[in-house]
């Protein structure tokens, strides 16, 4: 018990580091973007769109390893789902993206998609009646994977599932969800998905200024996110999600609905992933069912496990670097960047429990604490004044 009291008198989340990361990620998100539009294409310095685009979409990675750290990293919760949530929120923007095309598409039709047209529909469904209006797609982004969180959470957490049983649920979830959405008549296009966007706020999405502009508001939502999930990990909440982390059943013993504190912070999460979502699909062009994929989800925990779960940081760090170096991977061996993943993941298991980030803390208490401790200032005259 007395470890327990141990959380609720001092939090383990330490924010010396958050300031500091919060400037160096938007120092270099505005570096990148002014790189792009201020320098010649033949500067070392300039920044290609295409490396802007590739930058805004490890963002989005980032802010969805951080969706799944908060809950696995500080709460135990391992969700093999999480790819769910991100595909929800990519597929409200890419509705709006899709109402904003009018009769620009193929078929010159100005209410109803490409794909409804090719389809043989004659009238638009009724969950895309209002989604040509921005404020109502965004609500959407936030509201539907937050829904089915609460409903899945309120259902699991209640019945107290956990373990391996929970993540095979979570699974379950992401995967019935990419059959239905595999289907025509579910009406988001199908195999395909949405695709072929125009414009988003009138603003050409083949521009560079827009590609530009989304890279950075990525960026400073990233930050803004980290900030305030570092707050809340911080507070008293926070220490009631370590406790329910390291000792549930105590928790609950001694007053602590954990089931309410778990499907809130599973709701949080969910939103993160939503708004991750969001943001990808407008800076890479597409959304469809294989975002659903369980393979994704899982790809999701080993970012987080290469960086370091339960720091925020580490989780922001994997997802950057992972997902670099299956950029860079997947053209030199694609057949086999599968295999190096798994094992990568397999070998920061056994050997660096703590990730990347845990490493870097170990090597610097080690320096530490072979640094000689200094002196005081007056050590050396209080010598000489005993001596004389």
């Amino acid at each position: 018990m007395s470890r327990l009291s141990q959380y609720f008198s001092a939090g383990r989340t330490s924010g010396k580091h958050t300031m500091p990361f919060v400037v160096i990620l938007l120092a270099l998100t505005a570096f990148a973007c002014l790189s792009n539009l201020l320098l010649p294409a033949d500067s070392v310095f300039h920044v290609s769109t295409y490396s802007i685009t590739l930058l805004g979409k490890y963002l989005c990675y980032a802010m969805l390893a951080l969706a799944v750290d908060i809950i696995w990293g500080y709460c135990g919760i391992l969700s093999l789902g999480h790819g769910a949530f991100f595909a929800l929120g990519g597929y409200a923007m890419g509705m709006y993206l899709m109402r904003q095309i009018g009769d620009r598409g193929v078929y010159g039709n100005p209410n109803l998609p490409d794909f409804m047209i090719f389809l043989g529909w004659k009238q638009l469904p009724w969950f895309w009646h209002g989604m040509d209006h921005f404020w109502l797609a965004m609500i959407m982004v936030v509201l539907v994977p937050g829904l089915l969180a609460f409903v899945f959470g309120w259902l699991a957490f209640r019945s107290r599932v956990t373990g391996v049983y929970l993540s095979i649920m979570t699974q379950a979830l992401t995967y019935a969800l990419m059959l239905a959405f595999f289907r025509n008549e579910m009406g988001f296009g199908g195999n395909n998905g949405l695709t072929d966007f125009k414009d988003i706020l009138g603003f050409d999405l083949q521009s560079d200024h827009t590609r530009v502009a989304l890279f950075a508001i990525t960026g400073v939502i990233l930050a803004l996110l980290f900030v305030i999930c570092q707050k809340i990990l911080s507070s008293r909440f926070g220490k009631v999600i370590l406790a329910i982390r390291d000792a549930e059943a105590r928790s609950r013993f001694i007053g602590y609905r954990t089931d309410h504190y778990k499907v809130w912070l599973f709701v949080f999460s969910a939103v993160i992933a939503g708004i991750a979502g969001a943001l990808y699909v407008p800076q890479v062009g597409i959304i469809n069912p294989g975002e659903f994929s369980p393979i994704n989800s899982i790809e999701m925990v080993i970012w987080v496990a290469v960086g370091g779960r339960g720091t925020l940081i580490g989780a922001i760090i994997g997802a950057l670097l992972v997902n670099y170096a299956k950029t860079r991977f997947t053209a030199i061996m694609p057949d086999a960047w599968l295999f190096a993943l798994g094992a990568m993941f397999v070998l920061v298991t056994l050997y660096l429990p703590k990730g990347l980030v845990g490493v870097y803390a170990q090597l610097m208490s080690k320096h530490s604490s072979k640094t000689p401790p200094t002196p005081p200032a007056n050590t050396t005259a209080s010598v000489k004044e005993s001596n004389a």
